[in-house]
């Protein structure tokens, strides 16, 4: 395997203030559509804070663990994060908003991705899903259509999530 990292950073404008799309990006009381229906897990969202995101019914499964690395309320959000279905090693992602003329410019960072991994993969393929769906929740309260769709697949096909992703294996 490659030793290789890779970086990207993709930006959005979001328009709305800046606290409410923070207020969505953080919320741990909830589906976060964004996050492909998962809830924020943490014992409270500071630097050194472990986070899980849970999904399924009642918390059933875990699809991504990590650490808070940067948390500046309401401008960065920043954490390790790791895919519980892959062996890839952390990466990480970070969350920029910066108040922008009518609303919020928001920036996704993902760095330290391997090459050539199943991680690097699903972190570029999720972008798209995840800037529009957090766009649409904030500007309409619900994502743009076929966002909606997805969700409503990735529910229905919940069944075939492998058992090491049981949130039992990942606990805060």
């Amino acid at each position: 395997m490659s030793q290789s990292k890779t970086k990207s950073v993709h930006k959005i404008f979001i328009a709305a203030p800046i606290d409410k799309v923070w207020q969505q990006l953080t919320k741990t009381d909830g589906l976060q559509a964004q996050f492909f229906n998962a809830r924020l897990d943490t014992p409270g969202l500071e630097q050194g804070a472990a986070i899980r995101m849970r999904t399924g019914k009642n918390g059933k499964y875990t699809s991504v663990v990590g650490e808070v690395l940067e948390f500046d309320p309401p401008f960065i959000y920043s954490h390790s994060f790791k895919f519980t279905s892959l062996d890839d090693p952390y990466c990480k992602v970070t969350y920029k908003l910066k108040e922008v003329d009518g609303g919020t410019e928001f920036t996704l960072i993902n760095e330290d991705m391997p090459v050539a991994t199943k991680t690097a993969k699903y972190m570029e393929q999720g972008v798209p899903f995840i800037l529009n769906t957090l766009k649409g929740v904030v500007e309409h309260g619900k994502p743009p259509f076929k966002y909606q769709l997805m969700l409503f697949m990735i529910g229905a096909l919940s069944f075939t999530v492998p058992s090491k992703c049981k949130s039992e294996h990942w606990p805060l």
